[in-house]
Order: C-alpha cells, then structure tokens, then sequence
C-alpha cells in the first residue's frame, strides 16, 4: 500500500560528525507531529582538521563532498519536499569553508548554511522548551565538537545565552598537545566558570538539560539512569569507569564507536563541571538537538504548503522521542 507522507529533511554539520534526519509531516486528531522515518550519521570529523591546522584538508573534503551527495540521493529516494542543511563550528572556523560550501551549492545544488552559536541555540530552543517543566530553572548544556552553548530558561523562559570555543575535539588535541594548561586555556575556561556561576545563582537554576552526541551515550551508559535523568554522580562514575580503559577496551568492551570512544571524556568533563559551577544534582537528557529544531523550523516555515487547506496549527509539532529508535551513539 501506497500511504503519501510529506518529508522534511535537516542535515547538521557537526565538528565531529554530520547528521541527516528525514521525518514525516503526521497530523491526526487535530495535533501534528514529526516522525523520524530515516536517521544517518557519518564521522566526518571536519573538526580534527580545523583545529589543528585551520582548514579542511583536500582528502576530507573529498570525503565530505561524496557523502552529501549521497544524503542527496536519499532524500531524492524519499521525496523529501524540503530540507535545510546547517554548519557549525568546524565549516565555520575553516578558512577554506567557504569555498568548500560554493563548490557542494555549485556541483550538488545544495546550499550549505554556516551558522553561529545564537543561530544554533535559537533551533533548539525552538524544541528544548517542550521538556521544560513549570516553576523549574534550568541550565541548558550542549557540548559539540567545538564549541560548547549554554542557556538558561526561567520559567519556561530563555533569558541569557553564551557560547564558548571550548568543545570535545578541541579539548582533546589541546590535552594532546599540552595547550589545554596554557594561560589563554586557563583564561577561557574561568571565563566559562564565571559565566555558568554568575547566571545560575542570579536565576535559581535547579536542574541541567544537557543535549549532544556525547552526553547521550553517557546517559546510555549509566543503568541506573530513569525517565531521561540523570545525577551528576552517575556521570562521574561512568566518565572514572571509561577513563580507567584503553582505547581498545572502551571499543570492544564498552562498544563504543571510534569517533566517540576518544572524546566522550573531555565532553563528559565539559557538563559535570558545568553542572558543579551550577550547583546542580540532576540533568535531563532528551536526545534533542540541533536536527530537531531545524526540522521545526522547516514545518513552521513550510506549514501552509504542508497543510493545503489553510488556516494554523493548533499545536506546533513536537519531536517524537519517546517512540523513536535510539540514537544516543
């Protein structure tokens, strides 16, 4: 059988890998909602290039080049009636990313747009305050390849946002190469500490939401974890647990994916110290992120064509998580 679906597509360059989510337009019973329907992820890696020498080298971006044309052929396949394809911290520190985005417009038609921590926190915003609580104050934290986004919401509120250079692949080759004692470091990250102090004291944060490949699996990996919780103790115990592997072991025994096995470490750090300088216990971990509010932003944007028959939807669409396969790797 035959059923017609209208598909959305978001494709989020990350510093560490890239993601493309196809998800289907449902309404039923006068409420909308978006079902994933197909969810790749590939290791680009864009990042460990950028922050050691500046740009994306000619062999990965050769690589980077065949693997969006792939996505396009798939959502060719899918019929996808629209799509938004977002950078972040990797294409847009690389000195020759924008030439890299010219060629991928020029040879596949797909426009790449490179955008900045307010751009990337204002799409999920768009998804984060559907699991915010009334009369709870929270630290947002997502940690990305190269750069690290905080926001804090007051009574369902977003009411300040910083984004700091300080992200899981970055921190990892500063540990590597000895620069994450420098002074600069140092001064960057007491720049971070104040900010999370100050802000969470002056709002009564009580609670983190912590959203990023990285601290899913963490989530993952932590038994005890219930209802998308999760205690600053057990991400301290799972973070003791994999530093105490090596790098095989942490593959073959913890079954990790290589490109997370060796940064799941310095990310972890990134939110147990954001949660200690918030003075907070407890974090939520929704698998939401910067795909979900892409893909929000396309159904906002679009809802007229996706509902020929006019008027407004009575309530936006709202990720489908709970129902959804896992994709905390």
């Amino acid at each position: 059988m035959n059923f017609p679906l209208r598909k959305l597509a978001a494709i989020d360059i990350g510093s560490n890998a890239v993601r493309c989510q196809i998800s289907a337009v449902l309404f039923y019973e006068g409420r909308y909602r978006l079902k994933r329907v197909e969810y790749v992820r590939f290791p680009m890696r864009l990042g460990e290039d950028v922050f050691a020498t500046g740009e994306i080298s000619p062999a990965k971006e050769e690589k980077f080049v065949k693997f969006l044309h792939s996505l396009r052929l798939l959502m060719e396949v899918h019929d996808v009636a629209h799509y938004l394809v977002c950078a972040t911290s990797a294409m847009r520190s690389a000195t020759n990313g924008a030439a890299i985005a010219a060629r991928v417009h020029r040879e596949l038609g797909m426009e790449i747009k490179v955008i900045d921590g307010q751009d990337e926190a204002f799409y999920i915003n768009r998804v984060i305050e559907h699991v915010l609580e009334d009369k709870r104050h929270y630290l947002h934290i997502d940690v990305g390849g190269g750069s690290t986004e905080f926001n804090i919401y007051h009574d369902r509120r977003k009411v300040a946002a910083q984004s700091f250079e300080i992200g899981s692949i970055r921190r990892m080759q500063q540990e590597e190469s000895g620069e994450a004692g420098t002074e600069a470091q140092a001064e960057l990250w007491a720049r971070m500490e104040a900010w999370v102090r100050h802000n969470a004291r002056q709002y009564h944060v009580t609670r983190a939401i912590g959203t990023g490949g990285n601290i899913n699996k963490i989530y993952s990996l932590t038994s005890s974890a219930p209802d998308k919780h999760i205690t600053r103790r057990g991400i301290e115990a799972t973070l003791t647990r994999l530093s105490g592997l090596t790098m095989t072991e942490r593959v073959n025994v913890a079954m990790l994916n290589p490109d997370r096995a060796d940064v799941i470490i310095p990310a972890g750090h990134i939110y147990l110290s954001a949660m200690q300088w918030a003075n907070v216990t407890t974090m939520v971990v929704p698998d939401i992120g910067l795909k979900d509010g892409m893909l929000q932003a396309l159904f906002e944007e679009f809802f007229d064509e996706m509902n020929p028959e006019g008027g407004h939807p009575a309530v936006l669409p709202i990720p489908d998580v709970r129902n959804q396969p896992a994709e905390r790797e």
